[in-house]
């Protein structure tokens, strides 16, 4: 082993500890990510109104599907990267960095014709109440618009974290986040600009995040360091980033798809329920920021490791991180359960969309602790590159099964519990499906015989 390799930590450290040292930045990045929505959601509520708040929450779900699909794929990108670093392979890191930028601005550009030429389209196929069409409208084609820097800063944060970086993507974002704070005060409440005042100064702000992440990428002296006349695709690279990552972006669209099904019946519930599940929607991504955290961290060390041939320290890893968050997951949920009342308060001043926003909290909670199963097994097995049976296994168990639950089940037992309950349903079948295929342990040996590792 090379000095570089005896120096990184992640194939060389106390496993748990180094966990946790890159979880938390990674933890507290998607925290303020998150801070961004939220931000928007809690100063539309509060300065324009339950109208524009639904207006906001009902375009999530298309632009997740859209932007999902990209992530998922260059999710491959962050895989291969991981790989190559860990293996002490200069040459290749520096290709797959340009090649994964590179995808990143052609699908953005893609991404922005796409959501803004069928955002109306789309958004009256989901059953969007009439009476905040226009304003969902609006604020979806300005955050459409803005696209491009919110995928770049994603990618080099996802080549940083790759490389072991967790603290940069931290910094920046935590910066931004102020800064988005700043501008939705401003928008929306000082200039009333309404909904395209909050899409506006999200974006603003996303934009401050991808030039800080390409900088620093830029003046890096690293192997990742991005130089713009190298700016291009490496076919044999591009095409293990596709193998990768186009399973992980398919099932990302058929799990979004699954949620258009879920929000197009929500939003039949009328508007107050529309805006009671967008208020629950963030104070339920407190669970979703922390377990991704820890989807990525597992990613990211599995990567490492196997391409330094370090197997003991897959396993290890895995065991390590997923005790770390079924632990983490218990205390969360009994927090979420018994603080959901003032967490909802913060967002919205009315009663009935409080109640119905308190109980759906109060029927997810208990539910969290097995889609842990689906997180850390679906990451470990993306680390090392096995891809394809892990999107098999959550498109059958979690989109599949949900649209069934929707089509089927709830017009014969029509009411909010049944609607909520497809989510919980289709975690617990989809995490035995995974337990059942991480212990049988032919992802890890079909991998290892592909590259070689005995």
């Amino acid at each position: 082993m090379n000095q570089k390799s005896s120096s990184n930590e992640i194939v060389t450290g106390v496993i748990w500890k180094q966990l946790l040292i890159f979880f938390f930045p990674i933890l507290f990045g998607t925290f303020f990510q998150q801070i961004y929505n939220t931000a928007d959601t809690m100063i539309v509520g509060r300065f324009v109104g339950t109208q524009a708040l639904a207006a906001v929450g009902s375009t999530g779900t298309f632009q997740n599907l859209l932007i999902g699909f990209f992530m998922g794929l260059s999710s491959g990108g962050t895989v291969i990267i991981s790989q190559f670093y860990g293996a002490n392979n200069d040459r290749y890191v520096a290709k797959a960095v340009h090649t994964a930028i590179a995808l990143s601005i052609v699908g953005g550009l893609i991404i922005m014709i796409v959501g803004v030429a069928s955002s109306r389209v789309v958004l009256r196929l989901m059953n969007t109440p009439e009476e905040v069409m226009d304003q969902a409208v609006a604020y979806i084609r300005v955050c459409f618009l803005g696209i491009i820097p919110v995928l770049i800063y994603n990618i080099g944060s996802g080549i940083l974290r790759a490389v072991g970086d967790s603290k940069h993507p931290l910094y920046f974002l935590i910066f931004c986040c102020l800064a988005n704070v700043v501008l939705d005060l401003l928008f929306v409440g000082a200039f009333r600009w309404g909904v395209i005042g909050a899409a506006a100064a999200t974006i603003l702000a996303q934009t401050i995040s991808a030039g800080l992440v390409l900088n620093l990428l830029i003046k890096s002296k690293e192997s990742y360091r991005f130089r713009l006349k190298e700016l291009r695709f490496t076919p044999s690279i591009l095409k293990n980033i596709l193998r990768i990552g186009l399973p992980s972006g398919f099932q990302s669209v058929l799990y979004s798809i699954s949620n258009l099904i879920v929000q197009r019946s929500v939003n039949g519930f009328g508007t107050d329920t529309v805006a009671a599940w967008t208020v629950f929607a963030r104070v339920d991504s407190i669970f979703w920021m922390i377990l991704g955290a820890f989807g990525i961290a597992i990613t990211t060390f599995v990567g490492q490791n196997f391409g330094a041939a370090r197997i003991d320290r897959v396993k290890q890893s895995v065991r390590d991180c997923l005790l770390i968050t079924m632990g983490t997951t218990i205390v969360l949920s009994i927090f979420l359960f018994f603080a959901s009342a003032p967490l909802i308060r913060l967002f919205t001043a009315d009663v009935n969309v409080q109640e119905l926003a308190i109980y759906c909290m109060k029927h997810y909670c208990p539910f969290y602790i097995f889609f842990v199963f689906i997180e850390i097994y679906s990451g470990a097995m993306r680390g090392v590159g096995e891809a394809l049976l892990p999107t098999l296994i959550t498109v059958f168990g979690v989109a599949i099964l949900r649209v069934l639950w929707i089509l089927f089940y709830l017009p014969r037992h029509y009411s909010l519990l049944t609607l909520m309950m497809t989510y919980p349903v289709t975690w617990i079948v989809t995490a035995v499906i995974f337990i059942f295929y991480y212990y049988r342990g032919t992802w890890l040996t079909k991998r290892m015989k592909i590259m070689g590792i005995s």
